[in-house]
């Protein structure tokens, strides 16, 4: 309905400015009249809620529509009227501001109706009179500036009106967002600021007490939907989520308000935005006391957080706790008093003042016939001795907005009228309000008034919160906001100083899901907001170290995560070493095998010239004994922290040793086999294989090994590896064999030598001789074959640092096994049994 209003207003606006022609201009319905005025050169006109609500008329399209019946008279309309009339006095008693030049005032009612609005400004731009014949319509507007509205959408329709004339707007309460758009509304000022501002400042509040799950409720207005709509923005960027956003109007039907009510109750936030204007959050309030909605937090704007009135209505403290934001509190001096002196009220409008006059004192000026039954009214009544709305000065900040607007326009005009070489040319049409843009001064107590480019002042706002003191609400600063200031020192807010719903010191909570603490990482639960998640724990290998991380980090390659998945912690190198138990126990075999083979040295040494050290060929036996010394210390070179000398010594001092060994004892069985044909008549064959053949045997067999050894070092030579596929939690340091080719070349070569060895030997273990290596040097092939064959299976299949362990293992068996079979039984011999190291014994059996 108020918007067919206000469009049929604009389209008469248009054609009355449009038609220059006219013979006469003549008004259309009927006339309207301020509420209070006074004459002067320039007039400043207010428009003002002075009552806050009206009855609505049913429109049938078919007849002229009645005139809105405006209702319930609002005190803090003239509040905002004597804060003009206050300001505009000052300035006429100004000797420095506008000198010779008197200020007039023209304050007309809106009911806080749109089409009210749009229609009392059509009547401060026109007038209240039909032109007479022959005067052009186009004539200047009754007034150079509007303060006014308190409501964002009246402010909205006003400013859509008057813009196309340049006739500026300066708003004392109008707070949406909406408004800043200069390209809609290029002459929409305010001394209060922007939606934009507090949507922001109310999104970080939120997020500072850790609510992310909270509900919403708005005005069902452009005030409640451009705010909250923004207040929706900035939450979402800030991880807050909204279980419900709800309109809400004081005109509701029932059943829109049931099902407002229904949706509150199965929520599961326990904190509430409040985008509301004071009258819907008064009527909100007896809904949800009667459907017993109590305990919630409440969160509110600077519309209602502030307001005594509604802290008057709300006799169940439903509201307690509530924390919000408001103008940061001024006071003008003389203001206070200038309002309570109610006498420029009585001069200003008689017929207002009658009704307000009996509101304010709740009497009447002539006995009514009713239930009620009120006293007369004596005119003598003492403001002193009553308690309501209009004495209560808590909404001193807004008063000081109307203050401001007030002298903006002072400013402006006196700028405007003292310009000489400054003034607009006539390109600008519109002087006044390019002034007003850019007026910058100080007002009488400090305060610094200037507009920003969308016309907007600086933001600065107070933290309330409605605390009880003696069963009755007090608003208790707890903080501050300033848009000004960096980010991050924006809001500050006094915790300690803060009491919550219920009355307690702990702050609520209101979240979907609990936090997820370090370790673990957010999933959003499947068709729910982003609040609502589930903590799962980060995987082996990643960490997250802040609470409610929205993915788990990889450790780099070195590191690897701790119990907790909160911290990434080296990882714990392993290779064999001398401290650890099998590593320790190697060291020992090696050592005691080392450690043998000499002895058995010493004793065939000390019993060189017997004759079982001399049948075996004792140059080869003591050259054996040396290279399985070797052979049981160069295992040690596998044990300890790879590096770069040790990798490569230990394969190549291995492959080396044991060729020199394994040509050994070929050498002892080829000799073995030659000393028998030798017997044979007319052989001549260990002429043949001598001393001589025998060091060259050994040297050349050995040579070929240490030719391979040169080429794999030269080529791809072993180097330290550090092995993180193996482990995910540790890293295994180890030996890379460089070329695979290489390694097996060294394996195979030995392998093949052994082999020989042992088809040798086995040939020649039936010969006729006490003393005969052969089957002893079979044996020990044997074991020394069965042994490498196990290990290539166990070497490839063991992990990490075992497969060090399997290769020492594997050459000490052998070792052992070469050393026990061959010289055992003749230490045996030689210490325990001497009688049978005789020639005799020797030769016993060929």
């Amino acid at each position: 309905m108020e918007t067919v209003f206000a469009f049929v207003h604009v389209v008469m606006a248009i054609i009355k400015f449009s038609k220059a022609n006219e013979t006469a201009c003549a008004l259309r319905g009927e006339s309207v009249y301020p509420q209070l005025s006074k004459d002067g050169h320039i007039i400043v006109a207010g428009i003002f809620p002075f009552h806050s609500k009206w009855e609505n008329t049913n429109l049938s399209y078919s007849v002229t529509p009645s005139p809105l019946k405006c209702m319930s008279l609002n005190f803090r309309a003239f509040q905002y009227s004597q804060s003009l009339i206050f300001a505009v006095e000052e300035i006429n008693n100004s000797s420095s501001l506008l000198p010779g030049v008197s200020l007039g005032y023209k304050i007309y009612d809106t009911c806080g109706s749109t089409a009210m609005g749009v229609r009392m400004a059509m009547a401060l731009m026109n007038g209240n009179e039909n032109s007479v014949l022959g005067e052009p319509c186009t004539k200047p507007a009754q007034v150079q500036a509007i303060i006014g509205e308190s409501y964002s959408s009246v402010s909205m329709a006003v400013t859509k009106t008057i813009g196309p004339f340049s006739i500026p707007l300066i708003s004392h309460y109008s707070t949406c967002e909406c408004l800043s758009d200069k390209r809609k509304y290029p002459s929409f000022l305010r001394t209060i600021p922007s939606d934009y501002h507090q949507s922001r400042a109310l999104a970080e509040m939120v997020r500072h007490f850790g609510w992310t799950w909270v509900g919403a409720i708005r005005s069902d207005d452009d005030y409640g939907n451009n705010g909250m709509a923004a207040f929706t923005t900035v939450a979402e960027q800030l991880g807050i989520c909204l279980e419900y956003s709800l309109p809400f109007f004081r005109t509701y039907s029932h059943g829109k308000v049931l099902r407002i009510i229904e949706q509150i109750k199965i929520s599961t936030s326990r904190v509430i935005v409040g985008f509301l204007d004071t009258w819907d959050l008064a009527v909100l309030l007896d809904l949800f006391l009667e459907h017993n909605i109590t305990g919630y937090q409440w969160v509110g704007t600077e519309a209602w957080i502030f307001d005594p009135e509604l802290a008057s209505i709300d006799k169940h403290k439903m509201l307690q706790g509530a924390i919000g934001l408001s103008i940061v509190k001024s006071e003008v001096t003389g203001l206070k008093e200038f309002i309570l002196n109610i006498n420029p009220l009585k001069t200003a409008g008689s017929a207002i003042f009658t009704k307000f006059w009996e509101a304010l004192f709740n009497c009447r000026y002539t006995k009514q016939n009713d239930a009620n039954d009120l006293p007369v009214c004596t005119g003598e009544e003492k403001l002193s001795e009553t308690e309501n709305p209009f004495t209560d000065m808590n909404l001193m900040p807004i008063f000081n907005n109307v203050y401001k607007g007030v002298y903006a326009i002072a400013h402006a005009l006196h700028d405007l009228l003292g310009c000489k070489e400054t003034c607009p040319t006539n390109k600008q049409p519109d002087p006044f309000l390019e002034h007003l843009k850019t007026v910058h001064f100080k007002t009488k107590i400090g305060e610094e008034v200037y507009f920003d480019e969308n016309g907007d002042p600086a933001a600065r706002y107070e933290i309330i919160n409605w605390q009880t003191s003696k069963d009755e609400f007090v608003f208790v600063t707890v903080g501050l906001y300033d848009s000004t200031f960096s980010a991050h020192n924006r809001l500050a807010v006094n915790m300690a100083s803060v009491l919550w719903a219920q009355n307690t010191n702990q702050v609520p909570i209101s979240v979907c899901s609990e936090n997820c603490p370090p370790g673990t990482r957010k999933a959003v639960q499947k068709g729910k907001p982003v609040c609502c998640f589930d903590c799962v724990p980060c995987a082996e290998g990643e960490i997250s170290n802040i609470t409610d991380s929205i993915k788990c980090e990889q450790c780099y390659q070195d590191y690897w995560s701790n119990t907790q998945r909160d911290e990434c912690i080296k990882k714990e190198t392993e290779y064999l070493s001398y401290e650890e138990t099998m590593g320790s126990l190697l060291t020992v075999l090696s050592i005691m095998g080392a450690f043998m083979t000499i002895v058995i040295g010493v004793i065939f040494f000390r019993y060189k010239n017997t004759p079982i050290v001399k049948a075996n060929n004792s140059e080869l036996s003591f050259l054996l004994l040396f290279s399985l010394t070797l052979c049981f210390l160069c295992s040690l070179t596998f044990i300890g922290q790879p590096s770069e000398w040790s990798c490569m010594l230990r394969h190549t001092a291995f492959g080396i040793t044991f060729v020199l060994c394994i040509s050994c004892v070929l050498g002892k069985t080829l000799v073995v086999l030659m000393a028998f044909r030798a017997t044979l008549p007319g052989s001549n064959v260990m002429k043949w294989f001598g001393l001589p053949q025998q060091r060259l045997s050994v040297l050349a067999f050995t040579f070929i090994q240490v030719l391979i050894c040169v080429l794999w070092l030269t080529i791809s030579p072993p180097f330290p590896f550090k092995n993180l596929k193996l482990y995910k939690e540790k890293v295994i340091l180890e030996c890379n064999v460089g070329s695979i080719i290489s390694f097996w070349a060294v394996l195979g070569y030995i392998g093949f030598l052994a082999l020989l060895c042992f088809v040798l030997a086995f040939l020649a273990r039936k010969l006729p001789d006490n003393f005969n290596e052969a089957k002893f040097i079979t044996f020990s092939m044997l074991i020394f074959c069965a042994v490498w064959i196990t290990f290539i299976p166990a070497y490839i299949s063991s992990p990490g640092k075992f497969t060090v362990a399997v290769e020492i293992f594997a050459i000490l068996a052998s070792s052992f096994g070469l050393l026990f079979c061959i010289f055992l039984p003749k230490c045996y011999i030689i210490v325990l049994k001497p009688e049978k190291n005789t020639k005799k014994q020797l030769m016993g059996k060929i």
